[in-house]
């Protein structure tokens, strides 16, 4: 409760945007300060600097710097320079669609592509398996190793897509959900 507190500044809505931003991101992983400080980026109209971040969230300099270099590395928040002033000044991607291309991307090389190498490096070995239980589990990965190409192949194909088409290709979803009865219309 301390940091509605020090945002006070701000509207009600971005406080609680900024802290279930933050929220969402410890379930996804991410640090709640480097969420938060994206969340507060990505409702800033203009371009904040590092102090103006501080003030308000109510954040340690050095936690901001650190969350910055984060997001700036995820590609989400760039780094702008502003006239006559000669602070670092930041801003987040503001196309939500954009921004979330990257996420994803970002995601797949962090986490899906070491994992398929992985799943593959472990079924090469598991072909030499001879043993019963060591067939099971030979099948289990090749089935885990299926499963994780179909889905890198997907996003593959849908990040080649425009963002329109992608839009199209993602609202379809559901017609043909529907379409294939696992949705009762």
């Amino acid at each position: 409760m301390t940091e509605i507190k020090e945002m006070t500044e701000l509207p009600p809505f971005a406080q609680h945007f900024i802290l279930h931003w933050g929220e969402m991101g410890t379930k996804w992983g991410i640090n709640r300060t480097v969420a938060q400080i994206h969340a507060l980026l990505f409702l800033s109209e203009e371009p904040l600097n590092a102090e103006e971040i501080c003030n308000r969230l109510g954040v340690a300099r050095s936690n901001v710097s650190n969350s910055l270099k984060e997001l700036q590395n995820w590609g989400i928040v760039k780094h702008v320079h502003l006239p006559g002033d000669r602070r670092d000044h930041f801003e987040s991607i503001k196309d939500v669609y954009e921004m979330f291309r990257i996420i994803a991307a970002e995601r797949k090389k962090r986490e899906i592509d070491p994992t398929l190498v992985n799943l593959r490096n472990c079924a090469n070995e598991a072909g030499q398996a001879t043993g019963q239980g060591d067939l099971y589990a030979r099948g289990q990965l090749e089935e885990l190793l299926g499963f994780f190409e179909l889905v890198s192949d997907f996003y593959e194909n849908m990040n080649k897509l425009p963002t329109k088409s992608a839009v199209k290709a993602i609202r379809m979803g559901d017609k043909l959900a529907k379409s294939l009865g696992a949705i009762s219309k």
